[in-house]
């Protein structure tokens, strides 16, 4: 595989320092350019992160005398360093639509962890084990964007990687209903305890937003490609409640599920056992085992559990016959590794197999 330049943008924000440390040593992906916003043009990286490196591990020494760009005013001068770039800044969705496809039209692909273009129909939202085939959605979106290489990718809700990387391969039992609570890390919110000293012995009953992430973009990856747009599924139903738990890293979820034709628990354990990925290619992030279910009633535990196969790899428990519903389980997922940084750098690693981010039209563009 041949190396690629890429540029962060939103580098100084917890997501952002998060793909620094995945991007260090990369074996496919170097880091040329950083950017973040205005305040931090022309402070080194280092500078502009002092006193608020937010992630376990040291700020990168490759980077830390990189000088930062403006996000917004400099895109011609990181469109011309990179092949692509990772995008997490943090600005109101709108403007951060705008932002992407400004990158996109000036031929430079984007890696999207923000929000803004999930719902954008011929947009792939994409979790590589589980929906690698809306891949092919991207020309459709490059003819209405104009570009010959430039378009936008997006991860999901990090939230949703705590349970529908499980379900996913019970689809074909029929699932019909699902009701979700998760419990939430404050890194989702961008935070530390030393940050936000309030969630320290408490938790917060609402997330804004994030029951209705959780209960529709699941069926946009389980959607299918019609018409030069993805068509998100019409089942299962999925109800979620969304719960702020005072823990740092790592997203569960308590799942009740219902079928058309209940399968066996035999059955459930064995898809999960033997699932694999479906995207034909060996890449470096990817978990040697997607789907790691726990025999013991006290496991997956947060603390324990969430960095197994460095953060990319999805926990499973307790799963046991429900009254109202089929079957119940907990579900466990890193959610600033795989359900955020390293998701979009494992996206990112599937679009590269697969050569979307050749440069061999870009010499032709004027």
């Amino acid at each position: 595989m041949k190396r690629y330049n890429v540029g962060i943008i939103g580098a100084t924000g917890m997501v952002g320092q998060r793909f620094a440390l995945l991007l260090e040593n990369h074996p496919w992906f170097k880091v040329t350019a950083l950017a973040a916003s205005p305040r931090s043009k022309g402070k080194t990286y280092a500078a502009a992160t002092q006193g608020r490196w937010l992630v376990d591990g040291p700020l990168p020494e490759s980077m830390k005398n990189m000088v930062l760009f403006d996000a917004t005013s400099d895109i011609d001068e990181i469109v011309a360093m990179v092949d692509f770039v990772f995008c997490a800044v943090d600005m109101p969705k709108e403007e951060i639509k705008l932002l992407e496809e400004a990158y996109a039209k000036k031929e430079c692909p984007v890696m999207s962890n923000n929000s803004a273009h999930r719902w954008t129909v011929d947009v792939p939202m994409l979790i590589p084990e589980v929906n690698p085939e809306h891949t092919d959605i991207i020309e459709f979106q490059k003819k209405r964007l104009g570009t010959k290489r430039g378009f936008i990718a997006v991860k999901s809700n990090c939230s949703i990687q705590s349970y529908v990387p499980a379900l996913h391969p019970l689809m074909k039992y029929g699932i019909e209903a699902v009701l979700v609570c998760t419990y939430q890390a404050i890194s989702g919110a961008g935070r530390t305890f030393e940050t936000w000293p309030e969630m320290v012995d408490n938790v917060i009953p609402f997330i804004g937003g994030e029951e209705e992430k959780s209960e529709k973009e699941p069926l946009k990856v389980w959607g299918k490609i019609e018409n030069k747009k993805i068509i998100p599924a019409k089942i299962p139903d999925i109800t979620a409640q969304c719960i702020r738990v005072p823990v740092s890293d790592g997203h569960m979820a308590a799942v009740f599920v219902r079928f058309r034709e209940k399968p066996s628990k035999g059955q459930i354990m064995a898809t999960w056992n033997e699932y694999r990925a479906t995207h034909g290619f060996d890449l470096p992030s990817a978990p040697q085992q997607f789907l790691n279910y726990f025999e013991d009633d006290n496991f997956p535990q947060t603390k324990f559990h969430r960095n197994l196969e460095n953060g990319m790899a999805i926990t499973l428990g307790r799963l046991r016959d429900d009254s109202q519903y089929d079957y119940k389980f907990i579900g466990l997922s890193h959610n600033t590794l795989r359900g955020a940084a390293g998701g979009a750098v494992l996206m990112a690693e599937l679009l590269a197999a697969k050569n979307f981010f050749d440069k061999n039209e870009r010499k032709n563009l004027k």
